[in-house]
């Protein structure tokens, strides 16, 4: 008999079917959007919870599952760059040679593992269990064998293991250690002019979640009326912001769902109250917004100026965007009007306007808290596609605004190069204006910076990292 024979015989194991968890499909789901479409998850998952939501059966959501797929999803967007590099450390082949799924399953379980309090055993076996689903069993035990070895440190081992040493290569250390790249920490560093605090906060705020900021639309809603709300407190700067403490659902406020009041960063309130306030020479009729879309400053300047009599025109180039202007606007209690228009060839005159604010496309790393995934989108060159624009629309904004008008620059952005580079280099072909300290207007915000023009910060103001300069013609 053939020692085979004699061996005894053993059942094969029986198939087991991967159990579907919701959850964390909706979470990967999410991902892919992300990385295939270059989609931003602030505009993708919404859609997908509230389709969860209205399924009936084991798979409908409920509050609980919303929040753990909105933490996993932004988690893992925010932190990407740490995670890379921990999972980098436990494959045995460059990161760019993982399918792109395979690497956002395991993103999704070394948050699970390293940013959350989820137990390491049910990181692992739901990310396991995930891969089986969306990956099939080949992949899924690649997933298991890498997600075992990231689960052998916390985050502050894997830390200490793959970010160099401070004193080595401070640039990099902040960019490992804080989920940025390298690039834009160097770029932040120069904008907050240097210190390791500051730079170490200002990361460490990006990487935090929001909270929901409301506006209520003067002569449309009340802050009083908002702060019925669950959770709800008063902003920290603006008259008109109020706070969802607890992240609630803004569609569930009634006044959102109206229209008469909407989500709005402080720092966009306070870069339309800056120059609404703005002291000018002469009459306060005409109000232009040259890059209004998607409407919150344009609704928000449309009020103050109903307040005042003033007419706003709010303009954009995109016409679905102009759409988006002209939807925020509906109800405002002044005269207006919407235009789809490009700033750059404006049909309007010269001198029209008593206010303009241009509020010009940039790389939007002000908002990073907010656009998680806009960090790793953006590269360097980025910055030399945009100047020209901007300086375009700067050029037009001062075309348009009357002698004696205040024009506001704004950016979403800190970056030298989006911010005082511009607003320099366009004043030179403008010897008849004056930039106007715009720090007063603003009295009971700290630490704007050294002037006349403002600067935000996540870690100073809870704000977007917006930018203002006031500009006033002189003749």
């Amino acid at each position: 008999m053939s020692e085979q024979s004699r061996r005894p015989h053993r059942p094969a194991k029986p198939y087991r079917r991967p159990q579907k968890d919701p959850v964390r499909i909706l979470a990967f789901e999410a991902l892919r959007a992300v990385d295939e479409r270059d989609a931003y998850a602030n505009l993708v998952l919404p859609p997908l919870l509230r389709k969860a939501r209205e399924k009936e059966g084991p798979e409908k959501f409920d509050a609980r599952d919303a929040a753990l797929a909105t933490e996993l999803v932004y988690g893992t967007l925010r932190r990407q760059g740490t995670y890379d590099a921990v999972i980098a450390a436990c494959v045995d082949r460059p990161l760019r040679e993982v399918d792109p799924p395979v690497l956002d399953v395991l993103s999704l379980g070394a948050h699970q593992l390293l940013g959350t309090r989820i137990p390491t055993h049910a990181a692992v076996s739901a990310s396991v269990e995930l891969a089986r689903v969306v990956l099939g069993d080949g992949r899924a035990k690649f997933v298991n064998a890498v997600l075992r070895k990231v689960a052998q440190n916390d985050l502050d081992g894997w830390l200490e293991k793959v970010a160099p040493p401070y004193d080595e290569d401070p640039e990099d250390h902040l960019a490992v250690v804080h989920s940025h790249p390298r690039w834009v920490v160097s770029a932040l560093w120069d904008s907050l002019g240097g210190g390791r605090a500051g730079i170490e906060d200002l990361l460490e705020a990006d990487n935090e979640r929001p909270e929901v900021t409301l506006v209520a639309r003067p002569g449309r809603a009340t802050t009083d009326e908002l702060l019925l709300e669950e959770a709800a407190v008063p902003g920290r700067w603006s008259p008109y912001a109020v706070r969802l403490t607890e992240g609630g659902e803004p569609g569930a406020v009634e006044a959102v769902r109206e229209g008469r009041a909407g989500v709005q960063d402080e720092g966009s309130q306070l870069v339309a109250l800056a120059l609404a306030n703005a002291p000018l020479d002469g009459p306060d009729r005409a109000w232009l917004d040259g890059c209004a879309g998607p409407g919150g400053k344009a609704a928000l300047l449309g009020a103050l100026a109903a307040e005042r009599g003033a007419v706003l025109l709010a303009s954009e180039k995109q016409p679905h965007r102009a759409g988006l202007v002209a939807k925020a606007l509906d109800g405002n209690p002044g005269a207006y009007q919407v235009i789809a228009a490009d700033g750059t060839r404006p049909p309007w005159r010269p001198g029209t306007f008593d206010r303009v604010l241009m509020d010009v496309p940039c790389t939007g790393l002000g908002a990073l808290r907010r656009r998680p995934e806009a960090r790793w989108r953006r590269r360097p060159e980025d910055l030399e596609n945009f100047a020209p624009l901007q300086r375009a629309l700067l050029r037009t904004a001062l075309d348009s605004v009357r002698v004696g008008g205040v024009v506001g620059y704004a950016t979403c952005s800190p970056h030298l190069a989006e911010t005082r580079a511009v607003v320099a280099d366009v004043l030179k072909q403008y010897p008849d204006t004056e930039l106007v300290d715009a720090r007063p207007l603003l009295p009971h915000v700290p630490a704007l910076g050294d002037g006349p023009d403002i600067q935000l910060w996540p870690h100073m103001h809870g704000t977007d990292a917006m930018y203002l300069s006031l500009i006033r013609r002189t003749a």
